[in-house]
């Protein structure tokens, strides 16, 4: 397909909505910024975003937690998934075609992030979005979608019939967690929030536990997939003989003695803990879109936001509570 190249040029005399920081601190550093409409290099697509998460990683990075991997530099853009319609073609992009609807995870970056109201992203690392879920349902599924299919089937290997725990099951990644841990066999128990102990059933859980209650009393487990970071050893203790832990988080508040922790149990010990943080797999991606589009996983929305209001949609997500995914669409006003 050819490129009109001057339309890419004329990008860059658009203007958009995009939500940035100018210092750390709390969601109220958080505001809307008009900048021009990024322009996609030779190999990048520009898509126009539908719907765009708020994931715990962009709270600390707001908050100035993980400032040794952000720097010091202002300001600074936040969003790190995306569902949306490639709008321009790179000049060496031949895969898509403008019109398609994809979704994609951009991951830590300079400049905007997919709290946008458009972002480039490399070609190679946009899908097809699922075709049966409109944007915002879609984008409830993705990155958590992603982390526990390959954290509980490629690297736990659940089996139909073993028993699994879920810490934090209510949350963005958890609650996809319960759907696939009960689509894989798994007898799931779900740690969470007791209000949320219909919500969990609903999507296959068979026994919700008080996050509160001593992880002591809670028995043995065959896996136990974490999205806390916290404690690790007392949920290692869960294990059976040969079981497996399966975490995507450490401890921010004492980084050192918890990533010190996750590799003392790969060398010490039957009962390793797997530690996994970032890139998945691309093929993930699809299988999670086939998995929405079959019916076998249902799309986790807590509450949409417009983009005017990611500071409200941080401010929930830190107070907890929230039930899947809080949503941000730039679409509406």
């Amino acid at each position: 397909m050819t490129v009109d190249h001057e339309d890419i040029r004329d990008q860059s005399a658009r203007v958009m909505r995009a939500a940035a920081f100018d210092r750390y601190g709390g969601p109220e550093v958080l505001h809307l910024r008009h900048v021009a409409v990024p322009v996609p290099k030779p190999h990048e697509v520009l898509v126009r975003v539908t719907a765009a998460t708020v994931n715990g990683g962009e709270l600390h990075g707001r908050a100035g937690r993980v400032r040794l991997l952000t720097g010091r530099h202002f300001p600074q853009g936040t969003g790190i998934d995306f569902v949306g319609e490639i709008v321009t073609l790179g000049q060496k992009v031949t895969a898509w075609q403008p019109g398609d609807h994809v979704w994609g995870v951009v991951g830590l970056r300079r400049g905007p992030g997919t709290a946008a109201e458009y972002v480039t992203v490399p070609a190679a690392s946009v899908h097809r979005a699922p075709r049966t879920l409109r944007p915002v349902e879609a984008v409830s599924l993705l990155t958590g979608g992603g982390t526990a299919l390959y954290g509980l089937r490629d690297r736990a290997r659940v089996r139909p019939g073993e028993r699994l725990l879920i810490r934090g099951a209510a949350g963005g990644v958890g609650s996809v967690a319960v759907q696939i841990g009960a689509r894989l066999g798994a007898h799931v128990t779900a740690l969470a929030h007791p209000r949320a102990t219909d919500f969990l059933h609903s999507l296959g859980a068979e026994e919700v536990v008080d996050y509160h209650t001593e992880l002591s009393s809670l028995g043995r487990y065959d896996v136990v997939f974490d999205t806390r970071g916290t404690r690790l050893r007392e949920a290692r203790s869960l294990l059976e003989k040969h079981g497996r832990m399966v975490t995507i988080a450490f401890d921010l508040d004492h980084p050192v003695s918890s990533l010190g922790y996750l590799l003392a149990s790969n060398v010490h010990g039957g009962r390793r803990v797997q530690f996994f943080f970032g890139d998945l797999k691309p093929t993930l991606f699809d299988e999670v879109a086939g998995l929405a589009d079959r019916g076998d996983i249902r799309p986790v929305v807590d509450t949409v936001y417009p983009l005017e209001r990611i500071s409200d949609a941080h401010a929930r997500l830190e107070a907890g509570g929230v039930h899947g995914k809080l949503v941000l669409d730039p679409t509406v006003d």
